[in-house]
């Protein structure tokens, strides 16, 4: 009975100490940036415009079935590391920002082509999947090669001319 009473403290002690932690990591997290008067996660570079969204996710959906795609953060984050990826999605309501915070600098990094879309719920959807997802990579985009090229494209403009692949 003692012991058990001092695990509970240790362990009261290590919540409350990790509680310290977390809330001043809290307080050193960018704010949310506003964009066209909507709130944006920190880790969103730029504003995917509205038809550029169905796009992006037409072309998920098609190269999961014709050609080549990562699903999930982890699988992501390989894709650029190795220098194989076509294009990189990213979800904006992603939470916690931190699972996927890394992406678009890893792609700055890499001059991978990176994407936002609004939806984990319509990305997991495209990919083909019941659940959500954060994030996904075109590896080999099969029939959906002249949509990912628009979308380079696209997306090269809108961030000023900088090379994204």
């Amino acid at each position: 009975m003692i012991y058990e009473n001092s695990i509970r403290k240790w362990h009261l002690a290590a919540y409350i100490e990790i509680g310290k932690q977390n809330s001043s990591q809290i307080t050193l997290l960018k704010p949310n940036k506003r964009i066209n008067g909507m709130t944006k996660a920190y880790y969103v570079k730029f504003e995917t415009p509205g038809d550029l969204v169905n796009p992006i996710l037409e072309a998920i959906r098609v190269a999961s079935t014709s050609g080549k795609v990562k699903k999930g953060t982890n699988e992501a984050t390989k894709a650029i590391e190795r220098g194989i990826s076509k294009l990189i999605v990213i979800a904006e309501d992603v939470e916690p920002p931190e699972v996927v915070a890394h992406l678009p600098i890893l792609c700055e990094e890499q001059g991978a082509a990176f994407a936002f879309v609004p939806s984990k719920q319509d990305l997991g959807k495209s990919l083909g999947i019941d659940i959500t997802s954060a994030a996904a990579a075109i590896l080999d985009a099969g029939d959906a090669q002249h949509i990912v090229d628009q979308v380079v494209s696209s997306i090269s403009k809108i961030k000023g001319g900088k090379t994204a692949s």
